[in-house]
């Protein structure tokens, strides 16, 4: 068995397909070490809201998987994760451009976990930040049962 940072980076590489909720958003892993992923983003007219500015759930979106890529970096073999809350400010309006959201583990520990993540624009003026806390899954609870 290999641990999820070992997948994460197949991923990163390109040796592997990434997740399809990359693919549909558009999103990119484009760094990864254990506690800390970096996902970039190019928005466009296609991740607009009503009003014309992307839309929160995008945002959020971005930043969930920054901050559950950095938390699943930390993780040993035949461990995975859950999402028990996630929360998010949006600071800034944004219609399109490059974002990065930077996801950082804040406090691992045995089963729970605080995560953080900033969302910046291309002129890295903080655009949303959220936080997240996560279950660690051990033996049946990680393969599903």
């Amino acid at each position: 068995m290999v641990k999820p940072i070992d997948s994460i980076r197949l991923v990163q590489r390109g040796e592997a397909p990434p997740p399809p909720v990359a693919r549909l958003i558009g999103f990119t892993l484009t760094e990864i070490q254990p506690g800390r992923a970096v996902i970039t983003f190019e928005a466009d007219g296609r991740h607009a809201n009503p009003m014309g500015t992307v839309h929160g759930g995008v945002l959020c979106d971005i930043a969930d998987a920054a901050m559950g890529m950095a938390y699943a970096a930390t993780l040993d073999e035949n461990e995975t994760f859950t999402t028990l809350e996630l929360k998010i400010n949006f600071l800034k309006p944004i219609r399109t451009g490059r974002l990065v959201a930077t996801g950082r583990v804040v406090k691992g520990g045995r089963t729970v976990g605080l995560v953080e993540c900033d969302v910046l624009d291309d002129k890295e003026h903080l655009v949303a930040r959220a936080s997240s806390t996560c279950m660690t899954l051990r033996g049946e609870q990680a393969a599903g049962r």
